[in-house]
């Protein structure tokens, strides 16, 4: 009988996170987001903002976690995640408390991008020469 790995490589052309990834990233996330969430963090650039974690990735190893970041609103998501490297030692600690894991990752912010790109499409969608194409498009399919 052959032994079977909890690895992805055994997988072809899979570099998806495993079930144990996903379950890891999703805990730092919610245990990050209620670190944030309490108001405890003492950096001037981060008091009176409000942010959102809105994803962690985890590495294969669980010892990184990639945090994506959004600002709520507008706000520049770079410096956001600029600001939370600066105090990434005290939100680590914070999460050592908040979740029990053999090695506490360490914690690298990264901005979010994917709300902007979903808004550059939404107005691309909504500009009136794509809505001239497709109803054009419509009115061809209909006659066939």
């Amino acid at each position: 009988m052959q032994r079977r790995s909890g690895s992805n490589k055994g997988r072809q052309g899979s570099n998806a996170p495993s079930q144990r990834q996903l379950r890891a990233g999703e805990l730092v996330r919610r245990a990050l987001a209620d670190v944030v969430s309490r108001g405890n963090i003492r950096d001037p650039e981060l008091n009176d903002r409000s942010f959102s974690v809105t994803e962690v990735r985890m590495s294969p190893d669980l010892r990184h976690a990639t945090c994506f970041v959004a600002p709520l609103g507008h706000g520049d998501a770079e410096a956001l995640a600029a600001a939370l490297t600066r105090v990434r030692a005290f939100l680590r600690g914070q999460l050592s408390k908040e979740v029990t894991f053999k090695f506490m990752p360490d914690l690298t912010f990264e901005p979010d991008t994917s709300f902007d790109n979903a808004e550059a499409i939404d107005r691309l969608l909504h500009r009136p020469e794509v809505a001239r194409d497709l109803s054009t498009g419509d009115e061809a399919g209909e006659e066939d």
